[in-house]
């Protein structure tokens, strides 16, 4: 099958009038190409009804046309439209008739065209998009048609699309078995002779296996061809080996070729139990996970195939080994990234089932609508190694009651019948499943406490409790009981913020295999020793491995009631709980993780806000301080300061301007996190970490000097995209993050500028989308390169109207062998 990128020259406008007698393409309508987030083109504001849920984005409804010509020989041909994304509520018409739809967002649809094209003709393809009834989503959607779209073009008698499937019956190093499910389906009223050829190719290139399968096709019919190969000594999928297959598959109509496919895929063995817990090709790993939403930050939900390469990379070179997608079906350019890249995931299907969590989410048609949207799923997945767990569900509040275990039960036995090679299991809050038996659990909480003379007086706001007694809630009886049923159906017991049922429930349930699907990030210490203690947990997936858009502030720290965490109030637009940014910089807890996974020896410094100190922090459980990995702090002279020293092995000695401030204990016994009191005077801060009184690491931190100017950094070249860092730094190349100003770009040559701006989770809003503040001192450019690149040129100006210009190759660049290029900046 012929398939090719249909996502350039689109026409598009915004348009409420969904009976228009005239069905025609206003004036005003702009071209654009996809992948396009509609909603991410306004500005945040402050009314919008969507509020914090989406950062203040406002949905609407969008109007995406462009024509395809339709060749006479197309009438021998099998014609599809692809969508592998549209945010939401989908209508595709063709010559002005509905052709096809899809109500979720995050679904791969095909649209088959041939029943309504005019051969020799133009023909009008129109997709409405209906996104404007707001609240519909619980974090930043996007809007509109924000994944790309494939033309697919084959013979009438074809391979259907993601109809070949390639499962690893056993493999070991010796000796690979692989069955191969292809789906053939002919459009003709005849019979016709077909053979089906399958070849696998490794990595090089290299024949591996071969099997050709003679068969008739009858009229109008659809039929799935087995075969069965081996491959001698394969190279097994991992994360610390994403080797690649490819399976060619060549399908011959009366000895004509009619039809081929090329599928990517790996060869690994799954198991798990709760004696061994997780194992990949015979080998016990634990899960270091990270929960991510989809947008791509500083694009919108706009979903490049660059970006999502990026991220992935980002996060496996932090130390991530696992990613989950939260909370819906996972884009396939990520999940081609994370084969390549080796981490394995966790696709998840919906946010809710049958009750709902937003005024006009997908509950209205899930019902109707779930067992397409897992079909999609699964088909889109199967021959991706890098999935390995499919959750039905995250948080889903009716989970244990009975009727809720029942579309438990449905939901996996449905992916079971498409799959039974991967484990399923549902990501669940014990609070939010515990439904009317709260007022039970906080009664008997709060007697528990009182008798044990932790709290005094009658607590009887659940929000209140659950900040400080947490761990006493999720292990009451009502909980475990509502488990059981919600359990039951999956392979494995998903737990959002359970870590104190994990020992308790090892015992209780030993049969119980568990997975920390959603955790608090400043917990990673504890949650990681329990993980390495209890075969029976397989990892933990902290929220979030990276910053996104949406659920606007829950991360921020804040003194005051609307400054952030739960009562953050516009123009608070991010989330703000990743270990790394929106813009790809890596925060303080990130450097944490890394130590407790024990892939770090160097200790790592962050301080506490100064100008903050002795004040109360109002902190969501997300938030473990108020820091920086800073040493400016202008006007703090003499001042104290709280530093936090991450540090592995058993002892940490910290030093200010060469001497120390104290030595203290390290590693797991405190949590790996250690705070020093002093007081601030520029210069250096030096951390030693010590196993032993050996050394085995340090670090330093040094104030920025004055003579700071604007710096491009240093970035992978990608194939359609250009990151470009921009940081503010002194000739020793410290980042000044004191001093944050106003900047602007300006691009000429070969490439367009498509995002500009930095991880403030409190952006300015400025309509000129040339225009952004820095943030610590950095911000990041992203360019995307143009049909003509060639040479292009980036100029920044700051407000005190100091430039800096930077000029990049393109063709000086794709010559040479090494993508990693070194930008200088040259001085206006």
């Amino acid at each position: 099958m012929i398939e090719k990128k249909f996502n350039d020259k689109w026409k598009f406008w915004e348009n409420k009038d969904s009976f228009a007698l005239v069905w025609n393409v206003p004036e005003t309508a702009q071209e654009i190409a996809v992948p396009h987030d509609a909603m991410f083109e306004k500005n945040a504001h402050a009314d919008s009804l969507n509020g914090g849920n989406t950062g203040y984005y406002d949905g609407a409804f969008y109007n995406y046309v462009k024509t395809l010509h339709a060749p006479a020989d197309y009438k021998e041909k099998t014609v599809i439209l692809k969508f592998e994304g549209v945010y939401m509520n989908a209508m595709v018409y063709i010559n002005g008739e509905l052709a096809g739809k899809n109500m979720f967002g995050y679904s791969t649809f095909y649209v088959p065209l041939n029943d309504f094209l005019r051969y020799g003709e133009e023909n009008e393809i129109r997709v409405q998009v209906r996104n404007g009834a707001m609240t519909n989503s619980r974090w930043y959607s996007g809007g509109g048609i924000y994944r790309d779209v494939y033309l697919l073009v084959s013979d009438v008698t074809h391979l259907l699309p993601e109809g070949i499937q390639i499962k690893t019956t056993e493999a070991d190093e010796t000796l690979a078995v692989l069955d191969i499910a292809t789906e053939v389906k002919t459009r003709k009223y005849a019979p016709s002779r077909v053979v089906l050829e399958t070849v696998i190719r490794d990595a090089e290139g290299n024949e591996v296996a071969k099997a050709r399968s003679p068969f008739v096709l009858f009229e109008q019919e659809e039929r799935i061809i087995k075969q069965r190969v081996t491959v001698d000594s394969p190279d097994r999928w991992s994360d610390e080996n994403p080797s690649l297959y490819t399976c060619e598959s060549n399908l011959y109509v009366d000895g004509e070729l009619a039809d081929e496919a090329e599928t990517t895929f790996g060869i690994r063995t799954l198991q798990v139990d709760a004696k061994r817990g997780l194992r990949v090709n015979g080998e016990i790993v634990k899960l270091r996970g990270a929960c991510i939403h989809h947008d791509s930050g500083l694009l919108g939900a706009a979903t490049y195939e660059d970006a999502q390469f990026r991220q992935i990379k980002l996060l496996k070179e932090a130390g991530f080994n696992a990613v989950r997608m939260s909370h819906h079906p996972m884009a396939p350019a990520m999940l081609r990234a994370c084969d390549r890249l080796g981490m394995y995931v966790m696709d998840e299907t919906f946010d809710m089932w049958n009750r709902m969590k937003s005024d006009y989410d997908y509950g209205l048609y899930f019902h109707e609508w779930w067992e397409k949207d897992v079909t999609a799923m699964v088909r889109k997945d199967f021959n991706h190694p890098a999935v390995i767990l499919y959750s039905v569900g995250n948080e889903i509040p009716e989970i244990g009651t009975p009727h809720g275990s029942k579309v438990c039960h449905e939901l996996c036995a449905k992916i079971k019948s498409l799959d039974d090679t991967r484990f399923t299991l549902a990501g669940i809050n014990g609070v939010f499943a515990a439904g009317d038996k709260v007022d039970q659990i906080v009664g008997d909480v709060v007697s528990d406490l009182q008798q044990s003379g932790e709290i005094e007086g009658n607590v009887n706001d659940f929000m209140t409790l659950m900040d400080g007694h947490l761990d006493d809630i999720v292990v009451h009886p009502a909980i475990s009981e509502r488990l059981e049923m919600a359990c039951s159906p999956t392979d494995i017991a998903g737990y959002n913020y359970m870590t104190a049922r994990y020992e308790g429930d090892s015992q209780t349930y030993p049969n119980r295999i568990m997975v920390g699907s959603e955790t608090y990030p400043p917990e990673i210490a504890r949650n990681w020793d329990l993980v390495e203690k209890l075969p029976q947990v397989i990892g933990d997936f902290t929220w979030t491995g990276w910053d996104y858009l949406g659920e606007a502030g829950i991360g921020v720290a804040a003194y005051q009631w609307g400054e952030g965490g739960f009562g953050a109030k516009f123009p608070c637009q991010l989330a703000y709980v990743g270990d790394i940014d929106i813009t790809g910089v890596r925060r303080p807890a990130s450097y944490l993780r890394e130590i407790v996974f024990g892939l770090r020896t160097n200790p790592y410094i962050t301080v506490q806000n100064p100008r903050r100190y002795g004040e109360h922090l109002l902190k969501t459980p997300w938030i473990m301080s108020d820091n920086l990995s800073s040493w400016n702090w202008q006007g703090c002279e003499g001042k104290p300061v709280i530093i936090e020293v991450y540090a592995p092995g058993t002892e940490v000695e910290l030093f200010r301007n060469g001497e120390s401030v104290g030595k203290q204990a390290s590693g797991k016994a405190v949590g790996y996190r250690v705070l020093f009191k002093t007081t601030y005077e520029p210069g250096t801060l030096e951390a030693v970490a010590f196993e032993n009184g050996q050394e085995i690491g340090r670090i330093s931190l040094k104030s920025a000097g004055e003579d700071c100017k604007f710096v491009f950094g240093a970035e992978e070249i990608l194939d359609e995209l250009i990151y470009v860092p921009v940081a503010y730094r002194d000739a020793a190349g410290t980042v000044a993050p004191d001093a944050d100003q106003t900047i602007r770009v300006a691009v000429s040559g070969g490439a367009e500028l498509i995002g500009f701006g930095s991880g403030n989770p409190k952006p300015e809003s400025n309509p000129d989308k040339n225009v952004t503040q820095t943030f610590y001192g950095r911000a990041m450019i992203i360019l995307k390169k143009t049909a003509d690149a060639e040479n292009i040129v980036l100029t920044i100006t700051a407000e005190n109207g100091v430039a800096e210009s930077l000029e990049l190759s393109l063709a000086d660049m794709e010559s040479d062998q090494q993508s990693l290029r070194v930008l200088e900046s040259v001085k206006l």
